[in-house]
């Protein structure tokens, strides 16, 4: 048996096992009663309402997870990887532009797939809850954009990367490393300016109370920023956010408008606060510096794999290419990717941990910060009690009992 075929099987099932076997621990792990710790905000019906959510996003993963799956391996299994080639080659195409169709054929079809979950979880699930506010033309507009962005700039990506691996030998993966981090960078620097106002509109902060005390911790703080807007993040959804965008001298907070009705101003500038700590505590230059070594990483491991006979033999291929090489090594780097991701998860609920802190010590006022939690976890009606498989394999933040519990030490 193909030892290719072995892992990427074997991974692909051991994905899902992990999935169902979090969801049915935390479903077991939900408790009836509600913690006292925030007891103040949540009332039975808004924490009775809180573990349905829970349980209906857990049922509609699984069947997600589990439909998802079971195509992945029919289609890899049967030999569809192999005819999807077959039909790029029958049109004859250059090498970088039948790469780029074979990816995206792959791409068109992961769509069409994943279409009808995406509409239902807007549509009914998120309907159900009260939470959707995106209309059909929204939606089919995210689309487009999205797909048109990702034509574009995934087209040059992809067609930088199998030119270099064409061209440059085996110092190939140093030129696509180099290449995906220049774009990488050069995106997160434009993307205040000309990449989300696609998809939403960005207003400055009136003049007036809440600008005033943002304003003062930033300076306070000892913190530039080049402006303070507010998203209209009620076109799509009733939860709330907020979030730093640029870096350098472009840096800007983006409050959802959504926050600003359900906040006050001092639990807002506890959230501005702990998005400041986390460029004070350097985690965003460790975030970017682990992403670029680890995009090193895989491409240097893909140079390793990428024409390996016996990975081509474990997806039935006719014939080799560099395209169809660099699908497959990504399926086959999936294990690693899921440890990798658990160790990014685990950094970074430290970091959110220190963050929290960081807010809390700053503005001198740890309970605003509490409260911001507490307000954010009812109206998003968070689970309160997730299981630890849960928290291990997919939260990037602390759950909110853990983070209000270590802010409370800071109470005077």
């Amino acid at each position: 048996m193909n030892i290719y075929f072995i892992i990427i099987l074997v991974s692909l099932i051991v994905s899902w096992v992990l999935g169902v076997l979090s969801n049915l621990l935390t479903l077991r792990h939900m408790e009836s009663t509600l913690p006292p710790e925030l007891a103040d905000i949540y009332d039975a019906k808004t924490y009775a309402q809180s573990q349905d959510y829970a349980r209906s996003t857990m049922r509609f993963s699984t069947v997600n997870d589990t439909v998802s799956t079971l195509l992945i391996i029919v289609f890899f299994v049967l030999g569809g990887f192999n005819w999807v080639d077959g039909l790029v080659r029958s049109c004859s195409l250059p090498p970088i532009i039948a790469g780029l169709t074979y990816i995206g054929l792959l791409g068109v079809g992961s769509f069409v797939v994943g279409l009808p979950f995406e509409l239902y979880e807007t549509f009914v699930l998120e309907n159900r809850f009260g939470f959707n506010t995106t209309t059909v033309g929204t939606f089919i507009l995210d689309r487009v954009k999205g797909g048109v962005l990702t034509v574009f700039l995934g087209g040059v990506l992809i067609a930088g990367v199998l030119y270099f691996i064409q061209q440059t030998g085996t110092w190939a993966w140093v030129w696509c490393w180099t290449l995906t981090t220049f774009l990488s960078l050069g995106l997160t620097y434009v993307a205040p300016t000309w990449i989300l106002p696609l998809f939403n509109s960005f207003k400055p902060l009136e003049a007036g109370e809440l600008r005033d005390a943002l304003e003062h911790f930033a300076k306070t703080a000892d913190f530039e920023l080049t402006g303070i807007f507010v998203m209209d993040g009620s076109k799509r959804s009733t939860k709330g956010n907020a979030f730093f965008t640029g870096f350098g001298k472009r840096k800007r907070i983006a409050l959802f408008d959504t926050l600003i009705k359900t906040q006050s101003p001092e639990e807002i500038v506890a959230v501005l606060a702990h998005e400041v700590g986390h460029a004070k505590r350097g985690h965003i230059r460790k975030g970017l510096l682990s992403s670029v070594l680890k995009t090193g990483v895989i491409f240097y491991l893909m140079s390793i794999f990428i024409t390996s006979p016996g990975l081509f033999a474990a997806f039935g291929m006719e014939h080799m290419s560099l395209y169809a090489g660099l699908v497959f090594f990504f399926l086959l780097y999936a294990p690693l990717s899921l440890v990798l991701a658990v160790v990014s998860n685990l950094i970074s609920r430290k970091h959110e941990f220190e963050a929290d802190a960081f807010a809390a010590e700053s503005t001198g006022n740890p309970a605003s910060m509490i409260s911001a939690l507490k307000k954010l976890s009812a109206n998003n009606l968070s689970n309160l009690t997730p299981h630890s498989l849960t928290v291990w394999l997919e939260y990037s933040h602390p759950p909110v009992l853990e983070r209000v519990r270590a802010l409370s030490r800071f109470m005077k």
